[in-house]
């Protein structure tokens, strides 16, 4: 049986298909699977940059970050990771400058874990934690412990102490918030990096 669409528009047709299948496959994917981040302040500095003239950024770009959205649907947040995770409400004290409603940050903290702060130095349980990514000039001058971190909940920190507003301000961050850890930094092209 002969077709009634015309030849040139056949190969019209197939070619819109191909783009929307290939358009809905893209979208599916950053919704279910991995989806880009940009970092918007100097909390994760020098390990994640935002851009100059920001206050304290060391970067001319902001860097981009892609978060594996399955991870923990598989698995349990260890500590150490760059976490993506929606901001609790308390998060609003650190204003505008610090990414709105979605965060970037190391997860410290694992349920059941004290943390508590000396001299800049970050201690879980009681020892201190060795954080190799944490510039020595951007470490604050901070003494201070919190609460348990309760089940189920996780302990944030960004890696420039000094500016970061973090778990050590707005508290602890339910697992359910978890967007997923940070898997590769892909902008700008000098900066890619798998994690």
């Amino acid at each position: 049986m002969r077709s009634r669409i015309p030849r040139r528009w056949r190969g019209v047709a197939d070619w819109i298909l191909t783009i929307g299948i290939a358009i809905g496959f893209v979208l599916a994917f950053e919704a279910e699977v991995a989806k880009p981040y940009r970092i918007p302040s100097s909390s994760m500095e020098p390990t994640l940059h935002c851009a100059k003239p920001g206050d304290f950024c060391e970067g001319h770009f902001n860097d981009r970050v892609i978060a594996n959205r399955l991870a923990y649907r598989f698995g349990n947040p260890s500590r150490g990771q760059i976490v993506v995770f929606k901001a609790p409400a308390l998060a609003s004290r650190c204003g505008e400058g610090d990414g709105g409603s979605t965060f970037v940050k190391r997860l410290i903290g694992l349920p059941g874990d004290r943390v508590s702060e000396r001299a800049g130095h970050v201690y879980v349980n009681g020892k201190q934690l060795h954080e190799p990514y944490v510039d020595a000039t951007m470490r604050d001058g901070m003494t201070q412990s919190w609460p348990r971190v309760a089940p189920g909940h996780y302990f944030f920190m960004g890696d420039d102490r000094a500016h970061s507003c973090d778990s050590r301000t707005w508290g602890t961050v339910p697992r359910s918030s978890l967007i997923g850890p940070v898997v590769l930094t892909y902008w700008p092209p000098s900066r890619i990096t798998w994690r």
